[in-house]
């Protein structure tokens, strides 16, 4: 078998995080335009906004791969050839596809251009991947119910040149690899048309029949049981057993992601796939690093899934906690200008408050916010929450792409 450096594929809701990922580690992004994507609550990309984060991106050695994975309905097609028409154009670097008719499209309108077969298109087995092979697809993403014994057979039973992708952190699925009906049912906006509203992570109440209108909450008791709301997915352990299982894509998970989840999970599977490759010793030495990191980015209980077989009890995916948020984001440095730094900025934050400037190498330097200036040069306090271009003063060195952040 083939020596494999994995790939680790970012999720990119924005031309800012897109540029995020790829500084802060990525091989590759993913990304959606604004139709026919599973993820249309995404801020999602113009196609001037495409074309520049193709341009940035291949001028950073990274590949973007552009997802067209709605299950299309009569009407929808007309449309998706346009778009790819559109697409074939830009020459991204792959398509993620689910439905067969856009695979058929993509086929004949723009061959040049790599098709991947997406999750949602429920890959479990060694012979669907083979039949997409044979259809002309280069890569195929694994369902998340599959093991990783699962995908080592797939391994065995494909072509060397087929790739194998699969997802090693982020949110997980109540239902079979997306295939959910709750959206639907309670609002009318489809989740295989990507407008899910996730109502698996509402609040619910119990309501016995005999007693209309008395609400009791639903708490997570010693069994450990809970309605919908899923554990995330954490393999940061697990990256030996990830290379062994023969995946040569590492996908994280989180399309409608800010830029200050997206620096943190790409800094951190970046540095610890390079640390096994380059030494089992170093992975393992650094490894409370990684776990503290990955911590610090929102997220819920963390979980393996189904990659150590079904979960039993003590390790089932539903989980009765909220997200867990340790820091917010303040903005991206642009540029430099008199010793301030541009940014955007996107939460509150004063003059004086103590912050920390996170590296793309790693670090993170904490600084004093010295001064906030807006753009007609009048000094401020405090920067409101109304996502502005302001310039900062801070106690230490930044430079461009550094993210500003504050510990809750």
């Amino acid at each position: 078998m083939r020596e494999r450096r994995p790939e680790l594929l970012i999720p990119a809701s924005s031309l800012e995080v897109l540029k995020t990922a790829v500084i802060f580690g990525a091989d590759a992004v993913y990304i959606g335009g604004e139709v026919f994507g599973l993820r249309a609550k995404a801020k999602n990309f113009s196609m001037e906004e495409m074309r520049e984060g193709l341009t940035f991106a291949h001028e950073h050695g990274a590949r973007v791969h552009v997802t067209v994975n709605i299950l299309a309905h009569n009407r929808d097609l007309p449309g998706v050839e346009e778009y790819l028409k559109e697409l074939k154009e830009l020459k991204p670097d792959a398509l993620i596809i689910a439905d067969p008719a856009i695979f058929e499209l993509a086929k004949e309108i723009c061959p040049e251009i790599e098709r991947h077969i997406s999750t949602q298109a429920n890959n479990t087995n060694y012979g669907t991947y083979r039949f997409w092979w044979n259809q002309g697809a280069r890569r195929v993403v694994s369902a998340r119910e599959l093991s990783l014994a699962e995908i080592r057979e797939i391994r065995e039973k494909i072509p060397e040149e087929m790739e194998i992708e699969s997802f090693i952190h982020g949110a997980m699925c109540i239902s079979y690899s997306g295939r959910c009906l709750l959206s639907n049912y309670f609002t009318g906006r489809d989740a295989n048309q990507g407008a899910c509203t996730h109502p698996c992570r509402w609040k619910y109440a119990v309501v016995e029949e005999t007693r209309p209108g008395e609400y009791m909450p639903v708490y997570e008791n010693e069994r450990g049981t809970f309605l919908f709301n899923s554990k995330d997915l954490c393999m940061i352990e697990h990256i030996p057993e990830m290379i062994e299982a023969g995946i040569d894509s590492f996908k994280i998970e989180g399309r409608m992601k800010t830029a200050l989840y997206v620096a943190t999970v790409a800094r951190t599977y970046r540095k610890a796939i390079d640390d096994y490759l380059e030494s089992p010793e170093k992975y393992q030495a650094n490894m409370e690093w990684y776990r503290q990191q990955i911590g610090s980015c929102t997220h819920r209980e963390f979980t393996t899934g189904f990659y150590f077989g079904k979960p039993g009890e003590e390790s089932q995916i539903y989980d009765a906690s909220t997200y867990v948020k340790e820091y917010t984001y303040l903005g991206m440095i642009q540029e430099e200008r008199d010793g301030l730094y541009q940014i955007q900025q996107k939460n509150k934050f004063s003059v004086g408050e103590t912050i920390e400037i996170m590296k793309p190498d790693g670090r993170n330097v904490i600084t004093t916010v010295k001064r906030i200036m807006n753009e007609a040069g009048e000094d401020q306090e405090s920067a409101p929450h109304a996502r502005q271009i302001i310039y900062v003063g801070l106690d230490e060195e930044a430079r461009p792409y550094d993210l500003l952040r504050r510990a809750e």
